[in-house]
């Protein structure tokens, strides 16, 4: 039986040694071992987002948690601007060792459809890890609007096409596309008025100055209770802890959502058994009893999927927010 000749010498060794692990390595081979001593350093999450968004504070959230359950820190790093493609594009650049994550949101996803000259595609060049959160939206109106529930609105918007208008903080936001979806939906006409954020759109409603606004949930609640301004629907069906009073537009609207979607990616490439230790822990944190509660004091839900299950959900997520920009004819140029 023929054997491997044994090396002789100390460089020999070193050599044959240097070519085993590479090729276990290419092979696929060095992974567990590699999630074995995985994290032997810090952490980056990075977000898209300033600090003090609702984005970020869901960031802050997670990280100090993670850190506890992995035994190394994890870092929330701010990389702003072009709605999170920056930060996107510094994630789809990184080593795909576990140590640079992002938390990111369906503004991704949305992207894609508008941005063509886009450095990235969103599902390729991300491996997915886990969902965390939804950042549910609520449609709000003066005290004095003529609708007061989700059928009453929707049946206004059919009758009277036009006379109405809505605004938001942005063409291409998720609150922009889920009213468009709710116009293709109800087949209505209602202008659209973007502002530059949202810090405005809740006074400007208030005040009548526009009579419909799509705000995140935590822009809003605190107002509507004060009895500033009417909660009239959330635009999703799952129902926020601290506004459970507040009806579903898919009360009007059967099956109805439009729902920001926040996630955990790493870069593609990142190996499975790290991409698995993560989604754990994360799922470990998000069965904390007391996330529910502490979350939607920022208007979140949790909404945890696994990595598998979360890699289907994206490329149906994308289709859907793809077929509501060609169907209303959305353009950010």
């Amino acid at each position: 039986m023929n054997q491997l000749p044994t090396p002789s010498t100390g460089p020999q060794r070193r050599a044959l040694m240097t070519g085993l692990l590479a090729a276990l390595a290419t092979a696929g081979l060095a992974g567990p071992a590699q999630a074995q001593a995985w994290p032997a350093r810090p952490i980056r999450l990075v977000v898209g987002y300033s600090a003090g968004g609702g984005v970020d504070a869901m960031a802050r959230l997670l990280a100090p948690r993670l850190s506890e359950l992995l035994g190394q820190q994890v870092v929330v790093e701010n990389r702003t601007g072009a709605a999170g493609l920056i930060a996107g594009d510094t994630v789809a650049r990184a080593a795909p060792d576990g140590y640079t994550l992002m938390l990111g949101d369906s503004s991704l996803l949305i992207a894609q459809h508008l941005q063509p000259r886009m450095s990235f595609d969103p599902l390729k060049a991300f491996t997915p890890v886990a969902s965390v959160f939804t950042l549910p939206l609520i449609i709000v109106t003066s005290n004095d609007f003529p609708a007061k529930t989700p059928a009453e609105f929707v049946k206004l918007l059919k009758e009277q096409p036009g006379r109405y208008s809505f605004a938001t903080s942005g063409v291409g936001t998720v609150h922009h596309l889920g009213f468009e979806m709710l116009k293709g939906q109800t087949r209505s006409f209602v202008v659209h008025i973007p502002y530059r954020g949202a810090a405005q759109i809740v006074p400007d409603v208030m005040s009548g100055q526009v009579p419909i606004g799509v705000v995140s949930a935590a822009s809003a609640i605190a107002q509507a209770r004060a009895g500033k301004l009417r909660a009239l629907a959330l635009m999703n069906p799952v129902k926020l802890a601290g506004a459970e009073d507040v009806p579903a537009l898919s009360d009007a609207l059967p099956g109805f959502s439009a729902v920001p979607r926040l996630y955990v990616l790493a870069p593609t490439g990142t190996p499975a058994p790290i991409v698995e230790r993560l989604s754990d822990a994360i799922r470990q944190v998000m069965a904390a009893p007391d996330i529910a509660q502490v979350a939607a004091q920022q208007g979140a839900v949790p909404a945890y999927l696994a990595a598998g299950p979360m890699a289907a959900e994206l490329p149906r997520e994308s289709a859907a927010w793809g077929k509501v920009i060609r169907e209303q004819k959305i353009s950010n140029q």
